[in-house]
């Protein structure tokens, strides 16, 4: 697992690491890897422009790799998952957890989107899902989340 810190946030590698293991296995993934990025909020609103069309920052983007991507090795790159930690320090607050639960839970959600999964409606991916579709996925990532947390706790 790579890991950027392009922010002051103090970054537990350790535990990152670990529990991109546990998701990963957990998704049958166990051979692949994910790199990890920390940005500020300027940065974060950027990305979150350029690539979703949203002009504000937001606490983390998935970035998948193209199928025809490989690594020259015998693990393949996931993706990569990108988070700033004013947003998820902000968050934490409005939703009265600590800053280490909201940034694993934003962590393990990062993980999940890279697996395939998707909880928004967007045109580039499944146009064709009833709305009862997309809200089904986004259940079926929130257990997913709330199952691997609670396994770290």
């Amino acid at each position: 697992m790579e890991i950027n810190n392009l922010t002051n946030f103090s970054v537990d590698k350790k535990l990152f690491s670990t529990v991109a293991k546990k998701v990963l296995k957990g998704e049958n993934r166990g051979t692949e890897t994910v790199s990890l990025a920390f940005v500020d909020k300027g940065e974060i609103k950027k990305l979150n422009k350029k690539f979703r069309g949203k002009n504000k920052p937001t606490d983390v983007l998935s970035f998948g790799q193209s199928i025809d991507y490989k690594l020259p090795t015998t693990n393949s790159e996931l993706g990569e998952i990108v988070i700033c930690p004013e947003v998820v320090k902000e968050n934490s607050k409005k939703y009265g957890v600590s800053e280490k639960s909201e940034m694993l839970k934003v962590f393990i959600h990062g993980i999940l989107h890279l697996c395939g999964y998707d909880h928004e409606k967007s045109p580039a991916s499944n146009a064709s899902r009833s709305d009862a579709g997309w809200e089904k996925e986004a259940e079926i990532m929130e257990i997913k989340q709330e199952k691997y947390l609670s396994k770290l706790r």
